[in-house]
Parts: C-alpha cells; sequence; structure tokens
C-alpha cells in the first residue's frame, strides 16, 4: 500500500532529527468522544436479569398487597 504524503514528511522530519508531529497529539486524539445512541447487549441483558425485582410485593395467594 502506498504512504501518504503526509507521513512521507513525517519520516523525514524524525530521520533529520527533528520531533515527530505523531507526538504532539493530545490525550483525547486516539479516545473515542462519541455518544451512544443505543444500548449494548450487556445492558440489555443486565435488566432483562433484574427485570420485576422490585416489583410489587405479593401475599401467598398471589394476590397483591395494598398498604393504607
Amino acid at each position: 500500500m502506498a504512504k501518504s504524503s503526509a507521513k512521507k514528511m513525517r519520516e523525514k522530519l524524525v530521520r533529520e532529527g527533528r520531533r515527530n508531529p505523531e507526538e504532539n497529539r493530545g490525550i483525547y486524539a486516539l479516545s473515542d468522544l462519541r455518544t451512544r445512541k443505543t444500548k449494548t447487549k450487556e445492558e440489555v441483558l443486565r435488566k432483562q436479569k433484574h427485570k420485576g425485582r422490585l416489583s410489587k410485593s405479593y401475599d401467598e395467594d398471589n394476590r397483591p398487597i395494598f398498604l393504607l
């Protein structure tokens, strides 16, 4: 695969003893800062696992108990 002209210039600067411009990049240059719009598979499975655990309490006859 061919090299880009920008990569050739960076390699030339390194060969000449100058600082590599790739080292000037900030800490956020390689991180993914996009916000997720949908839930991951793990989050969906966790929701299914815990679904109904905090629901209303029932007595022995499977009738809901209402406290007034």
